[in-house]
């Protein structure tokens, strides 16, 4: 077992107080942050009492923006990315990835929960929470709730509620953990353990109140085709190779709502040359620039890597 770089956990509720609107596919078709790391020993977080109000911290972004790099030859390849999908389903909890993300023009990285059915709308409702590194800026992150009213005429529109900030850092240059708080009474988004946005019951929106069904953990990497949401995606960052999203560790709690605190209830650190079945899969559709590939996910160095690639079309 190798060992792992563990950040303190804060204790949850002690803090005072777009463009494409998905991170899923159809999973049935083909203060400061702080950046130093601490090797403090895990702890198990609590809630002692309930965040009653909306939190948004504001980090200031120096990373310049993403260019894209205009190719004449983008119809000669085949563009792959990836999709960890997770097989758990979950009613509430606390979720946390140690991750190494990808920003370039035109690519989505990120980790969501996703109510398995939402792609399927008509009189199936739209339930997701989203972190998000997009192709625009590799300093700069999204968190996002996506809720549905189900109709059988599909024209409900989805709610979303993007809310970019940065990160104070380069997240493609190194690990950070990344997390997020789902219970009855808000919802939250950490970076290094310190909350960034907490989103609460009675909001206008009324999406943490709406946020009901069990979700699935998910990652994946792929590319938009919504130029002014992530940049342009023209694929001339793979010429050299695939580029990575990876994921150090994944530790997930559940909640219990009586008592407003979280068990740690499993955690994995990718150790050995392959996915732990009992918890995940690969995704294998399409995402809109890519197609998911089974192939694009390595589990190699005690890391799993989501990888966006192309293959030159014979």
């Amino acid at each position: 077992m190798k060992t792992k770089f563990i950040l303190p956990i804060i204790a949850i509720g002690l803090f005072a107080a777009c463009s494409d609107d998905s991170s899923s596919g159809n999973p049935t078709e083909p203060g400061t942050n702080p950046t130093v790391e601490s090797s403090a020993s895990e702890e198990t977080p609590s809630s002692d009492s309930t965040p009653l109000e909306p939190f948004r911290k504001e980090v200031e972004n120096t990373i310049p923006n993403n260019t894209a790099t205009e190719v004449e030859d983008f119809a000669d390849y085949k563009y792959y990315g990836a999709e960890l999908t997770g097989k758990d389903q979950f009613t509430y909890g606390r979720f946390e990835a140690r991750m190494k993300m990808v920003s370039i023009s035109g690519s989505v990285s990120s980790m969501f929960l996703y109510y398995d059915p939402s792609y399927l709308l008509g009189n199936e409702p739209w339930n997701e929470i989203d972190i998000e590194v997009l192709g625009t800026n590799p300093g700069m992150w999204q968190s996002n709730l996506i809720t549905r009213l189900p109709d059988e005429d599909k024209k409900n529109p989805k709610i979303t509620s993007e809310y970019k900030t940065g990160f104070g850092f380069n997240s493609t240059e190194d690990f950070h953990l990344f997390a997020f708080v789902w219970t009855p009474e808000y919802i939250s988004w950490e970076i290094d353990s310190v909350e960034i946005r907490r989103d609460v019951i009675g909001m206008d929106k009324g999406q943490v109140e709406f946020m009901t069904l069990q979700q699935s953990l998910r990652f994946n990497l792929w590319a938009s085709k919504s130029a002014g949401w992530t940049g342009k995606f023209t694929g001339a960052e793979l010429a050299d190779g695939p580029v990575a999203q990876e994921i150090d560790y994944v530790r997930v709690y559940s909640y219990d709502t009586e008592t407003k605190t979280f068990t740690k209830s499993w955690q994995d650190d990718f150790d050995g040359d392959a996915l732990d079945t009992r918890h995940w899969s690969k995704g294998n559709w399409e995402m809109e620039n890519v197609m998911l590939s089974a192939n694009n996910i390595v589990v190699e160095d005690g890391k799993c890597k989501l990888l966006i690639s192309r293959v030159k079309e014979e």
